[in-house]
Parts: structure tokens; C-alpha cells; sequence
């Protein structure tokens, strides 16, 4: 049974989470609604440049921290509003910041649960966890096989340390968000239909399709030597 604290957090969490479909806040995070508002979302960065970079950094954490959908539209706002640069920089550590929060979360609030009621298997995975845990996450981060709040959250079931954790992750998702803030660049440049049929857009969205792939390649690569 939880304690207090547990159930008061869990209670919190609970409650951010259903006012933000309650408030239909998800309207703000689609591709469309970024779309839309790009040139005012420009213009405010351009006069409010400090209050824009803090805002956005800690919307993205709250955003990933409660496993919220709209981060990947968010990344490429970063590109569109921010640039390559300070977008990359600023969904690295905030993605980052955020998924450990919430791998903070799952460990608090579920894994007495989880082992209690599954010892001998949660016994298992640990041992695994302990052997190979930081390659099998960068490995998860590198390859999205998985929606990465369901790894920050099964993450969190297991024994591994928070800040392995979150250097892993950075540097696992790094070359992922440089695809998506790169994307989202070009998304920012569109300003009419032609633009859409743009050699550097078309450039942007090949890339994003074949990353999955390139990471696969990679991945295998870096197993094969270490085993050899």
C-alpha cells in the first residue's frame, strides 16, 4: 500500500494530466497548430528571447516529465522558432531532464509494487539491467522501437541508477532530436505550397524516414565489436 507522499504525488500527477485534455491543451501541440502559429511564435521569440527559451524549456520538461503526447511536434518547433542550434540544445537537456523525472516518478511511485508482486521476474530483469543496462538503453534510445515515455517509465521499474540513466539517454536521443530540429527548421521556412516540394525540406523529411534505419545499421555495428 502506498504511503502519503506517494499518494499525494500520484494524486498531483493525476490531476496535471487531466487538466491538460480537460483544457484541450493538446490543440496547442499538433503539427497543424505549430503550422499556424509559426510567424507569431518567431516574432515573440525575436522581442523575448530569454522568456521564449525558458518558457519552451520548461514546457518540454513538464511535457515529458508527466508522459504527455506532443514532444515530437515540440522538437520540431525548436527547429522551427529556435534554429538548429539552440533547438538541439535546448529539447537535448530539457528531453532529457523531463524522461528522468519521469523515470523518477515510475521508480517512486511503482517499483515496491512491481517487485513485490513480481520478485522472481523483476529479480530477472534487474540482473540484466545490472550486465548490460546502459548499452541496452542506448540502444532504445538509438533504435525508437518503443515510445521512449514507455522506456522512461520501464526504466524506472528497474535498479538502474538515475544518473546513468540520464547521460545515456542524452547521448542516445541526441542524434535523433539533431534529425527532428533539423526538420522542423525547413518546417519553419514554409511559406507557401511551393515551398512544401523544397530540395532542403524533402532533404529534412528523407532523413527523419530513413533515421530509424541508419540507427539499426549503427547499433549492429557497435554490437558486433563489442563481441569481437
Amino acid at each position: 500500500m502506498m504511503n502519503k507522499g506517494k499518494l499525494l504525488l500520484l494524486a498531483l500527477v493525476i490531476v496535471a494530466i487531466a487538466l491538460f485534455f480537460w483544457l484541450d491543451l493538446a490543440r496547442f501541440l499538433s503539427l497543424e497548430a505549430l503550422q499556424a502559429s509559426q510567424q507569431e511564435l518567431s516574432a515573440f521569440v525575436a522581442d523575448n528571447q530569454m522568456l521564449a527559451v525558458g518558457g519552451f524549456f520548461l514546457i518540454y520538461v513538464a511535457v515529458t516529465a508527466l508522459s504527455i503526447p506532443g514532444a515530437a511536434v515540440m522538437t520540431l518547433a525548436a527547429g522551427a522558432v529556435f534554429g538548429l542550434v539552440v533547438g538541439t540544445v535546448l529539447v537535448s537537456f530539457a528531453s532529457s531532464i523531463g524522461a528522468t523525472l519521469a523515470f523518477l516518478l515510475s521508480r517512486f511511485l511503482l517499483r515496491d509494487y512491481v517487485e513485490q508482486k513480481f520478485g522472481a521476474t523483476a529479480e530477472k530483469i534487474n540482473g540484466g539491467i545490472d550486465r548490460e543496462g546502459a548499452y541496452y538503453l542506448f540502444t532504445l534510445r538509438l533504435v525508437p522501437l518503443f515510445p521512449f515515455f514507455v522506456i522512461n517509465l520501464a526504466m524506472g521499474l528497474t535498479r538502474l541508477r538515475a544518473h546513468t540513466f540520464y547521460w545515456v539517454s542524452q547521448l542516445g536521443m541526441l542524434a535523433g532530436t539533431v534529425v527532428y530540429v533539423n526538420a522542423g527548421t525547413q518546417l519553419g521556412q514554409i511559406k507557401s505550397t511551393g515551398d512544401i516540394l523544397s530540395p532542403a525540406l524533402l532533404g529534412s523529411f528523407a532523413l527523419l524516414g530513413i533515421f530509424p534505419l541508419i540507427a539499426k545499421k549503427s547499433v549492429e555495428l557497435l554490437r558486433r565489436v563489442r563481441t569481437s
